[in-house]
């Protein structure tokens, strides 16, 4: 059972592991692997520099079960039961040189063996914990987040396109349950949570509450309808993005709650149909939807000294205006002159002439 996390503004005082495994928090340090490899080798390092003592020192040590002097294979037998603590006392020191080099260089080496051993058991019990607490800090700390719900081709886009608005990674929360989507969106630094979002315990574990915005991208539109209702009903003032294949399906989503609905499958459709007659401008609009090159819609906040004017007599290329929650185009009467608190969608410059 998923743990309910309604009391999500509270920091509590213990972390809580049962969200190991449901929230996967970006990796800060290097891959887990690379560590256990490295410790391994260590480890050997160690056996075999403790073998090659005993080897070239081998006139000192004694065989009690053999007459024969100490050979390779004798000397990493006696570094592994010496290293490891065993002893089993057939193969032992007999000369004051070999006692002092058991002395000074095998039980160092003993030592380190130990301790690589040790560190990576120890490690390995307390990551659970680690991540429980890293967890507890996340959550105690994210606000005006934005939860996206499906990693699959949109929602990978999604994601894209507000990372290269200027959104940071750990502003974004990725809900799926497919474990390799989430490897990939985890790979990018962005926290996941494992679950279904229909189930409102899910959304409390993204944060839903204390975000500013979800984007529903599943690939069903039936889907995409009950997690706009729950994420509606959890959380009444979240902006909610939906995308749908059909537009017959549109009203549906709206009726749930979502704020926009983007209709995936006719959007392509048009942009197809489009590209067999005008090639270019399915160039440009393409271009207009990549925020990281060429040009981009962008939104900003009238000036002061634009207060008054014309949209249309601006130096910026204004396609409409925003007046509270009303979308004027750029040559409605109503924003023939400009009022303090509009906002202004307009063509921004993203690549600088020399870059092109």
């Amino acid at each position: 059972m998923v743990t309910d996390l309604r009391r999500t503004n509270h920091r509590r005082p213990f972390a809580d592991p049962s969200l190991v495994g449901l929230i996967r928090m970006p990796e800060t340090g290097g891959s887990p692997a690379v560590a256990l490899l490295r410790r391994l080798m260590i480890a050997l390092g160690a056996l075999v520099a403790a073998a090659l003592v005993v080897y070239f020192g081998g006139d000192g040590y004694v065989d009690n079960n053999s007459d024969t002097p100490i050979s390779l294979g004798d000397a990493f037998y006696y570094a592994t039961v010496s290293l490891s603590t065993t002893g089993y006392g057939d193969i032992v020191p007999v000369t004051p040189e070999a006692r002092l080099l058991t002395t000074v260089v095998i039980t160092p080496l003993r030592l380190l063996f130990l301790i690589v051993l040790v560190g990576t058991t120890v490690e390995l019990l307390t990551e659970r914990s680690r991540q429980a607490v890293r967890i507890e800090r996340w959550r105690s700390r994210v606000r005006n987040h934005t939860v996206v719900v499906g990693y699959g081709t949109k929602g990978r886009a999604a994601v894209e396109t507000l990372l290269g608005d200027g959104a940071e990674p750990s502003d974004i929360v990725v809900v799926d349950t497919d474990r390799a989507q989430l490897d990939a969106a985890s790979a990018l630094g962005l926290v996941t949570v494992t679950g279904n979002a229909t189930r409102s315990s899910v959304l409390r574990i993204a944060g839903l509450q204390q975000a500013s915005a979800i984007i529903v991208a599943t690939n069903r539109d039936d889907t995409a309808v009950l997690v706009t209702l729950t994420a509606r009903e959890l959380a009444p003032d979240v902006r909610i993005v939906a995308s749908v294949r059909e537009s017959e399906n549109v009203h549906l989503l709206r009726q749930s709650g979502a704020n926009s609905v983007i209709v995936s499958a006719e959007t392509a459709g048009r942009l197809l149909g489009m590209a067999t007659t005008t090639p270019s401008v399915v160039e440009v609009v393409e271009d207009l939807l990549t925020p990281e090159a060429g040009f981009a819609i962008s939104e900003r906040v009238v000036e002061e000294s634009e207060v008054g004017g014309s949209p249309r007599h601006l130096a910026d290329i204004v396609l409409g205006v925003v007046r509270g929650d009303d979308l004027y185009r750029v040559d409605a009467a109503a924003v023939d002159a400009l009022e303090r608190g509009d906002r202004l969608l307009y063509i921004k410059k993203v690549t600088l002439p020399d870059e092109e």
